[in-house]
């Protein structure tokens, strides 16, 4: 983990487990940790919106951090600080890892034929009904075929606020209205999955200042075994 005094690690889907990482857990307080299959790292999310107050806040992953710069010498003397990120937050409210470009596939036929066509026509018809005046950034961010990924960003505060309340009231509604009894492991992580393509939306609506940043992999990437996946997915294989 990083040693900069920025980074709260935090154990997620803490709920009913008995191994303690000595990190804070996500089902103290306000918490949705018992819902870590279905959430992902939205349930650290969710407990740092509703327990931590800071004068900006992001999130990262274990596995892959913001970064200005590659330093010789190791992926973990790379990774963002926070003097970067106060003196970057002095010209833009928002930091986000720097987007996805599928190229040969819009966004959601990326999410198609890798998940559930419903997760996102249902959201869209949860937007439709609650905040309408997102509806034209989802369309077009749907058929764009660039978009950041990864739920990695930091925000001034009050801009994550209003974002973690906009995207809870959007997923929470989703998850009354899908049956996922009979996804599979993988796809019941529908609402870690949805949130990734909802960011955009809410971003191109309010249109706020935003920055892209380079991101590093603190393990070694596969390339060849991820083309392969891409390829069995454009062709209609999963799994």
């Amino acid at each position: 983990m990083p040693q900069d005094d920025m980074y709260l690690p935090i154990h997620v889907g803490a709920e009913g487990k008995t191994l303690d990482l000595g990190y804070q857990k996500d089902n103290v307080g306000e918490n949705i940790s018992k819902k870590n299959a279905n959430y992902c790292e939205l349930t650290g999310l969710y407990w740092v919106w509703k327990n931590l107050d800071a004068d900006f806040i992001g999130l990262a992953h274990y596995r892959r951090h913001f970064c200005l710069n590659k330093i010789k010498g190791g992926k973990k003397e790379s990774i963002i600080t926070k003097k970067q990120v106060e003196e970057l937050l002095k010209d833009v409210d928002i930091l986000l890892p720097k987007p996805r470009n599928y190229f040969i596939e819009t966004n959601y036929n990326q999410y198609v034929h890798a998940h559930h066509a419903i997760d996102l026509d249902e959201t869209r018809k949860i937007i439709e009904g609650k905040y309408p005046n997102y509806l034209k950034a989802f369309d077009e961010s749907m058929k764009s075929t660039i978009g950041h990924r990864f739920n990695m960003f930091i925000m001034k505060k009050d801009k994550f606020d209003e974002y973690c309340s906009w995207l809870f009231d959007i997923l929470f509604e989703l998850e009354n209205r899908l049956d996922i009894s009979n996804y599979s492991v993988n796809d019941a992580r529908v609402f870690g999955f949805v949130s990734e393509r909802l960011l955009d939306v809410w971003l191109y609506t309010k249109n706020y200042k935003y920055k892209d940043l380079p991101y590093i992999f603190m393990e070694k990437q596969n390339w060849l075994v991820k083309g392969f996946n891409f390829v069995k997915r454009k062709i209609g294989l999963k799994g």
